[in-house]
């Protein structure tokens, strides 16, 4: 095998896709073990919810600062320092031995986890320029972000019942360092030549704040009390007026910390509403189908990761042989309306699962067109998304994307969570309709691609 700098280049994807991968699982391998949590330490059942939270409060706000700040300093650094956040923070939620303690350090977590994951899309598109080495790339990531999380209810399970809940986190030591010494000899350095000076304090300080506030308003006051409650709209109208500050301190800023001329992309601006809408529908069905099978059909942890398989391995399996392909032949945009189809159909299917329904006959259907609908859907998404990106904003590029999938997966669990209060089939419906919606906006919004040469042309001309 050569070891020229096209072949290093997929090893450094490896190795983004492990750091990914590591904070991904994260995010569902807890759920598994809640109960465990709550039974040592002696979290009340709102209590509890603040493991989940104090994750994804920082996590769902810092990555759109985090991936401008590794544009304008560098991408490379953000991942790095990421990682030995995240890693520390990990090996004090294993050692925690009371809730203080443990809810602090999933907020350091979640600050680890967001500079990691915010510039890693950013990294790849640079590594990756020809367009259809891209396609590949991307389909590799996406599969690693979107199943990702079917691998961390399984593993949640097998560690919890063959340890204890303690190495749902320690596991991240080895894992984390490990994946950082690779990346310091892997990854080049790629310091910002541009200017340093007037650094938008301000308006880091306002869309931090803007997404914090915007996040916990639909991880606790919307989950718990409704869209109607006073408090609600009180926190949403503040996340409204932050974020309209910080709109108009970008206007006026000499040096931006995000230019609102990557807004003017339709194909970026598309793209990440796409994204919103459909993780909120994908993210709120695993959440919903977890409660399901567990508390339905009576699953223990390690079978409910055994049930969820099935999504990650047909998702595998497109993500990594074929979106490239699927993408290079028929257009990024016909591929997202092919694959949300499919996913808004599985929705639908599970929608209709009877109390005593069977595994094979009733739940893993739905499971195969949810995997091939998400492993067409995703990868062609993150390439619309990413796509008229330029190298200095591709940092920034990947943030908002990682933004609008963290903030569509906060909405989706609220909404759905709050909906399973009148059974699970009107959950799996309107998880349906997120991903129709999400459709939609692909259909309206985005344009079709110019026609694409013929297959045999166009693989002459990327030879």
């Amino acid at each position: 095998m050569s070891n020229g700098p096209k072949d290093r280049r997929w090893i450094a994807l490896m190795v983004l896709c492990a750091g990914m991968l590591m904070i991904i699982l994260d995010v569902t391998i807890v759920n598994v073990a809640l109960p465990s949590i709550q039974h040592e330490l002696g979290f009340s059942r709102s209590g509890l919810a603040w493991v989940i939270n104090a994750y994804l409060i920082p996590f769902g706000s810092l990555l759109l600062l985090a991936g401008r700040i590794g544009d304008l300093v560098s991408r490379r650094g953000v991942f790095l320092a990421g990682l030995a956040i995240f890693t520390v923070a990990s090996a004090a939620c294993g050692l925690a031995g009371s809730q203080q303690m443990l809810i602090v350090a999933r907020f350091v977590q979640g600050v680890g986890g967001a500079m990691t994951s915010a510039v890693i899309l950013g990294m790849i598109v640079t590594m990756f320029p020809d367009a259809r080495e891209q396609a590949r790339a991307i389909g590799v990531y996406s599969f690693v972000a979107s199943a990702g999380g079917a691998v961390g209810l399984l593993l949640g399970g097998v560690l919890t019942e063959s340890i204890n809940w303690h190495w749902i986190f320690f596991v991240n030591v080895p894992v984390g360092s490990a994946t950082a010494a690779a990346a310091l000899r892997l990854l080049d350095n790629d310091f910002s030549k541009g200017p340093k000076r007037g650094a938008d304090v301000p308006g880091a300080a306002l869309i931090t704040a803007a997404l914090m506030v915007a996040v916990y308003t639909i991880v606790e006051p919307a989950a718990r009390y409704g869209w109607a409650d006073t408090r609600t709209l009180a926190l949403a109208g503040l996340a409204v007026a932050l974020l309209a500050g910080f709109v108009l301190r970008e206007k006026t800023a000499a040096t931006p910390l995000v230019p609102l001329r990557i807004f003017r992309s339709r194909g970026l601006a598309g793209a990440n509403l796409a994204q919103m809408l459909s993780a909120a529908g994908m993210f709120g069905m695993f959440f919903v189908g977890v409660l399901y099978v567990q508390q339905v059909l009576g699953y223990d942890a390690m079978r409910i990761g055994l049930a969820f398989l099935p999504v990650t391995v047909v998702m595998g399996g497109l993500s990594l042989r074929y979106s490239e392909r699927l993408i290079t032949r028929f257009g990024a945009r016909t591929v997202v309306v092919s694959g949300l189809v499919l996913v808004a159909a599985g929705l639908a299917l599970f929608a209709r699962v009877p109390v005593s329904g069977r595994y094979l006959a009733d739940v893993l259907p739905s499971m195969v067109l949810l995997g091939t609908g998400a492993g067409m859907a995703f990868p062609a998404l993150a390439a619309l998304a990413m796509s008229e990106a330029t190298p200095e904003d591709a940092g920034l590029a990947s943030g908002v994307f990682n933004t609008t999938a963290e903030a569509g997966s906060a909405l989706g669990l609220a909404v759905l969570a709050a909906l399973t209060a009148d059974g699970y089939r009107v959950s799996f419906l309107a998880a349906a309709v997120l991903v129709a919606a999400g459709l939609a906006v692909t259909v309206l919004v985005l344009r079709p691609a110019p026609a694409a040469a013929s297959a045999p042309e166009a693989e002459l001309v990327s030879a």
